[in-house]
Parts: structure tokens; C-alpha cells; sequence
């Protein structure tokens, strides 16, 4: 996905850890193969900015992007988080893809940045 499309604002409280949780509960993607049907998720990303905060207009063309792309599950979770390691900078980053059910299989995929985080 393009991740020139994401944009950031400036943080005006960067010597505060705090938690941004936003929620994307509409996200589709198609699923890989010959089929090629849509995958629908919850994508929720949480992240403690450091420098910048991501501007949430332009995470939404951002995620509108992945609709007609065929990706896996864990792909497009993994994609997400590294765009947004890359733009943001953040000191911690966790992106959670609750995929809904196919085939009778649920999936959750969960990735962090960076792995063991602590904010004490």
C-alpha cells in the first residue's frame, strides 16, 4: 500500500507518554487466489507518539487502499504496522487485524514495535 498517503501532525506533548488507540472497523482487503472474495477486519492500532501524531484523515485513504488489493491476513497486519513504524517514529506501536470469520477459521493477528515495550 502507499504509505505517502499517510500524514502526521505535530505532537504538542512529546515529553508525555500516553496512548492513542484508534479503531478502523470497516477494513477489507480481497483474499489471495483465484477467488479473490473480500476479507473484512477490526483493525485497531495503539501507539505512544513520540515526535508526531498520525492525522486520521489520511489514515483513512490510507486503509481505503487495501480494498482491492489481494494480501494474507498476517500480511496486511505486518504491512500496517511497518508504514506506520516508518512515518510515525512512534516509541511504541501495536497493530491488532481481527479478521472475521471464513470458513468456519477466526483469525487475529497482532504485531508491535518495538517487541517488549515498557513504559516504566
Amino acid at each position: 500500500m502507499d504509505q505517502n498517503l499517510l500524514e502526521t501532525i505535530l505532537n504538542e506533548y512529546p515529553g508525555r507518554d500516553y496512548e492513542v488507540e484508534i479503531r478502523c472497523p470497516e477494513f477489507t482487503c480481497l483474499c489471495p487466489g483465484k477467488r479473490n472474495q473480500p476479507d473484512f477486519a477490526v483493525i485497531t492500532i495503539t501507539y505512544i507518539p513520540n515526535k508526531v501524531l498520525l492525522e486520521l484523515k489520511s489514515l483513512k485513504y490510507y486503509i481505503v487502499n487495501f480494498r482491492n488489493k489481494e494480501i494474507f491476513h498476517e500480511a496486511a497486519t505486518n504491512k500496517i504496522l511497518e508504514d506506520l513504524v516508518e512515518v510515525l517514529d512512534p516509541k511504541y506501536i501495536r497493530v491488532y487485524g481481527e479478521w472475521n470469520i471464513r470458513g468456519g477459521i477466526k483469525t487475529n493477528v497482532e504485531v508491535e514495535y518495538p517487541e517488549n515495550y515498557s513504559m516504566e
